[in-house]
């Protein structure tokens, strides 16, 4: 442990950068980085250094390839069978596709690691001195409720990539990851992976009683009592929680309406979206061209990995949609340059996304969304239906498809045949943002991109049954070199 907390924490003043999506907001705080020993002199600083995690989700880390929790989430998509490599082009995540680099201790295995722990290594100084700084209590509540809500979602995020999935019902004393709760160099061991869970909800808990009466946040980078009641209902979905997924879905998506159909076909990259609940915005002078997700995900930027790569959806997948679903649109079964857009010199390919849109094709930047409404009625929908309450489930599931489906016809399906509804279009829905990896795993189904439009060549990996040790990450070997105290996976 010694190791990684000095890689992920020495540079703590480097991280506390201003993370601030709007113009006018950095004109009113200072832009460079905030000293660690400044840190808790004032809540000032800690907003600062807060505003720094904030930044942290979408900034350059090392190479071209990671640019914060974007990177994690497209590990999340190529590990899929949804999301379809149509070329190799320069080479970027192609790796993760065939299902290698994940399982490689010395690869980029490492980045989420890093990642999630340096977002724990800064949120764990507020967490742990935010208390004693002078300051206004209500906007001490607020710092540590979304320190404490950063901590639970890295957490959350990495036992599921590096431990087991958690298992109802079962003792789930498999190793996770160290839980690490104060700033510390101490050496310690994996937790189980239901002591990382129980860690997750008791933050989760914290983190929205201080932030149920905090003033509005700033913008869609903070969070608030909905996006933590939203992460909550992730939480609950995973460890098969399905009453409390249900009641903290419909909790955390009040006061965020649904896209209307013209909505949808705007680019997925401006958070005044009314379904974004949580997400990160750049401006232009942020900018990490090459270095961003939209440089990968995009239909329009002007890079050689969208050019020569364009990203396409599962046909399997987009054939599960009705004839008038609004969604269809943001793929083309037949592109031509009258139909679809591609950068200078693009190729296409059948069922192309036109899903995500940078800028323009020479500017990478856009906003990211993180989580929206529309998830949170299929989990709520989804809840339901394991859990028996068809008629509630048909109900969620109908509100939320009347403005995708026009003329949408409530289903009268039960069982199984409602739930594989339920799921197709929650695949549908969430392409691209970072879900289908996780879904996979904690449903414990196995990866099939047979009888689609993959190309074996280029993805190898076809098949994987559920179970398997490569649905878990291996623990990256400077961890293991460091800290004698934490074992590798199989």
């Amino acid at each position: 442990m010694r190791l990684r907390i000095a890689t992920l924490t020495i540079g703590l003043s480097a991280v506390l950068l201003m993370g601030s999506c709007k113009k006018e907001y950095l004109e009113t705080r200072p832009t460079t980085a905030i000293d660690a020993s400044s840190v808790l002199t004032s809540v000032a600083n800690a907003t600062a250094a807060l505003n720094g995690i904030h930044r942290s989700m979408y900034m350059r880390w090392n190479d071209q390839g990671t640019f914060g929790y974007g990177t994690v989430m497209l590990y999340n998509e190529v590990l899929g069978e949804d999301y379809v490599f149509s070329g190799q082009s320069n080479g970027w995540f192609v790796s993760f596709y065939r299902w290698l680099d994940h399982r490689n201790a010395n690869g980029n295995a490492y980045f989420p690691y890093q990642f999630f722990y340096r977002v724990i290594a800064n949120a764990n100084v507020l967490i742990n001195g935010i208390d004693q700084t002078p300051g206004l209590q209500v906007e001490k509540d607020a710092i540590k409720g979304q320190a404490l809500a950063y901590r639970a979602w890295s957490y959350f995020n990495l036992v599921q990539l590096y431990g087991k999935r958690f298992v109802k019902g079962g003792p789930n004393t498999d190793p996770g990851v160290p839980l690490v709760l104060t700033p510390t160099t101490e050496a310690l061991p994996r937790a189980t992976v239901a002591d990382v869970y129980k860690q997750v909800n008791t933050d989760l808990a914290a983190a929205e009683s201080l932030l149920a009466g905090a003033r509005p946040r700033v913008d869609k980078s903070n969070f608030n009592v909905n996006v933590v009641r939203g992460l909550q209902a992730r939480v609950a979905l995973t460890q098969e929680d399905w009453a409390l997924a249900a009641s903290k879905a419909a909790a955390a998506r009040t006061g965020f309406a649904l896209m209307t159909g013209t909505q949808q076909l705007e680019g997925f990259s401006n958070w005044s979206n009314p379904e974004w609940m949580w997400g990160s915005s750049q401006i232009d002078d942020q900018t990490e061209f090459f270095t961003a997700y939209l440089a990968y995900i995009s239909y329009n930027f002007n890079s050689t990995n969208i050019r020569t790569n364009p990203k396409l959806i599962n046909r399997t997948l987009y054939n599960t949609m009705a004839t008038n679903d609004v969604r269809r649109a943001l793929w083309v079964p037949t592109p031509t340059a009258a139909n679809s857009i591609v950068p200078p010199g693009g190729l296409r390919f059948p069922f192309m996304n036109q899903k995500f849109r940078a800028k323009d094709f020479a500017n990478s930047v856009g906003d990211i969304p993180y989580m929206r409404s529309a998830e949170m009625f299929l989990i709520e929908a989804e809840a339901l239906a394991r859990d028996g309450k068809f008629t509630e489930a048909q109900t969620a599931f109908t509100t939320f498809m009347a403005t995708r489906v026009p003329g949408f016809v409530r289903p009268t399906a039960t069982g199984t045949a409602l739930i594989d509804l339920i799921m197709n279009s929650r695949r549908v829905e969430l392409w691209g943002e970072g879900f289908r990896f996780l879904d996979l795993k904690r449903l414990n189904l196995p990866l099939d991109r047979t009888g689609s439009n993959h190309n074996q060549a280029l993805a190898v990996m076809m098949n994987l049954p559920a179970g398997d040790i490569a649905w878990q990450y291996v623990i990256p070997q400077s961890e293991l070199n460091a800290n004698p105290n934490v074992v590798q996976n199989p």
